[in-house]
């Protein structure tokens, strides 16, 4: 069972995460709530943002970056190009970085990594450069290791970011059309070595035909692995980590 040490991780649909770690401050993931159709409108809601990850300048991951950086003022993370481009709509405490690099923002510290992906920003009839995008490796207070992985396609480094880092849940994409799919995703938990996982973006829009199922079938001779397939809405801790995975251990 996965040991979340306190921290409360919550999928808000697709790519976006809420989590809240023991001292009550909250850390967004990839904010697109407000008209994601897949969040429920209970957690459309925030009292508070104190950090803000972003993987990436595409609208399903950024579309409430400068409405609820405005409006919370929270720490932002973000490749370099992509906080200049906040800061140009009036968001303020932007974080810009780079991959390989690390830093600690509030309780978090935060280190980036590759993503194999597009990241050009739509800006009004424009597409412009957003840098690159990324992932994130994630040290949450007491110790817990979260790799999001962004959108992405599967990558042989992905075994560096294992030997380097050997995060205890990883938030993969199995979508497809736009990411990898099951079949990507199962080669990812491989090179990872990973033994709990929350798969994300997918059904949202049709070409997102990839299924939590799929990825458990291709993975079931992996002894030890927990996928925990939350609901919009649910929430990962101690208390329903074991429920949550929806399987039994491998």
């Amino acid at each position: 069972m996965l040991q979340t040490r306190g921290n409360k991780i919550t999928w808000l649909g697709h790519a976006a995460f809420r989590i809240e770690t023991p001292s009550g401050k909250i850390m967004l993931i990839d904010p697109w709530v407000l008209s994601n159709p897949m969040c429920p409108e209970k957690d459309k809601k925030f009292e508070r943002i104190d950090t803000m990850l972003v993987t990436h300048g595409h609208f399903d991951h950024i579309a409430d970056a400068v409405e609820l950086g405005k409006k919370f003022k929270p720490q932002i993370v973000g490749i370099y190009e992509l906080c200049v481009w906040l800061e140009s709509k009036g968001v303020t405490s932007t974080n810009g970085m780079n991959k390989g690099g690390t830093q600690k923002v509030g309780e978090i510290e935060v280190t980036m990594v590759n993503a194999v992906h597009s990241c050009g920003i739509k800006d009004g009839d424009q597409i412009i450069y957003g840098g690159e995008a990324c992932g994130y490796i994630i040290r949450l207070p007491g110790g817990l290791t979260i790799y999001h992985a962004g959108d992405t396609a599967v990558f042989t480094d992905m075994k560096i970011i294992r030997d380097l880092y050997a995060p205890d849940l990883a938030m993969l994409p199995i979508g497809d059309h736009y990411t990898m799919g099951p079949r990507e995703a199962a080669l990812a938990i491989r090179l990872l070595n990973v033994r709990h996982v929350i798969p994300m973006h997918f059904g949202t829009f049709p070409p997102l035909v990839g299924r939590p199922d799929q990825l458990r079938q291709l993975t079931q001779d992996i002894n030890g692995l927990e996928i925990h397939e939350l609901k919009p809405g649910e929430t990962l801790n101690e208390s329903n980590a074991q429920a949550a995975s929806r399987q039994s251990a491998h």
